[in-house]
């Protein structure tokens, strides 16, 4: 059995995107997609993901405050938190909650390289733009 992955984002068709991204990699499993904060909260109790990847803008709460919330249940799950950009001050945040991935939308080549980082224990961020 491969890694089981959490897709959280507002947009179906990004995750459908990440999702068949994704499935290229035999090693990697899409074990389920979230619509929003919330709903990625409540997914991960269900499904107990070994990484989520989480969208930092959404309705309802941000992509850190569902991930902080996740951290408090699941302290040892990675998080890689996708941003449309990547200023150091979102790095920064996004740190202080135990996120240790951030990765741009407009960098998605970097995404596979921030899930092997996460998989490996270390710590994984795109380029500050």
């Amino acid at each position: 059995m491969g890694v089981r992955i959490l897709i959280v984002d507002d947009s179906a068709l990004f995750r459908q995107g990440v999702r068949v991204m994704l499935e290229t990699n035999a090693d990697w499993e899409v074990c389920g997609e979230a619509v929003d904060g919330l709903d990625g909260i409540e997914k991960n109790r269900i499904l107990t993901p070994d990484l989520v990847i989480m969208d930092l803008a959404m309705p309802g709460i941000s992509g850190i405050e569902a991930a902080s919330e996740i951290l408090k249940e699941f302290p040892k799950v990675p998080i890689l938190m996708l941003a449309l950009d990547v200023p150091g001050q979102l790095v920064e945040d996004a740190q202080n909650v135990g996120i240790r991935a951030i990765v741009s939308k407009t960098s998605m080549h970097d995404l596979t390289d921030g899930i092997h980082a996460l998989l490996r224990g270390e710590c994984f961020a795109a380029p500050v733009m």
